[in-house]
Order: C-alpha cells, then structure tokens, then sequence
C-alpha cells in the first residue's frame, strides 16, 4: 500500500516531505515563484499547445491558487482579484 500524498507546489504525488523533486532547487528549498511560474506554464503549454499567452498565465496562476505552498503568493492573490469576486 502506498502513503503518497501531493506536493504542496504542483501536486505531484510524492511520498515524503512538502515538495516533489521538480518543484526544488539542488538545496532541497522551494524554487523562487517566477521560476516554478515559468516550469508550471510549460507544461500547461505542452498540454493545450494552441493557447495563448495570456490563457497559460490565467490558467497556471488560478491551479497555483489551489497549492498551499503558493495560495498566499501576491502574484497568485492579485490575480484572484477581490475578495468575494
């Protein structure tokens, strides 16, 4: 039986700590936000090849509202717009 749980950063199935292997730097720490940022809108991108910009950034910043290691990020909560929106 396996005790995978999600990685708190993109929800890749992992078995210890917060964050899968592709989600950190070669110190063990979170990759910075515009990096993971980048990462995160390439592998929507590799997904739905025909969307724009715009459409990966919208996207991969509502998924990283749902990620408890980025939820709380100004980038993530800017675009979430108001409160009750």
């Amino acid at each position: 039986m396996s005790d995978k749980h999600p990685c708190e950063s993109c929800s890749m199935p992992i078995e210890t700590g917060p964050y899968c292997q592709y989600c950190v730097g070669a110190d063990g720490k979170l990759q910075p936000f515009d990096e993971r940022f980048e990462r995160m809108i390439a592998w929507q991108q590799r997904k739905e090849p025909t969307a724009t910009r715009a459409e990966l950034e919208r996207a991969t910043l509502a998924f990283m509202a749902t990620m408890p290691a980025w939820k709380d990020h100004p980038r993530v909560r800017a675009a979430a717009g108001p409160a009750g929106s």
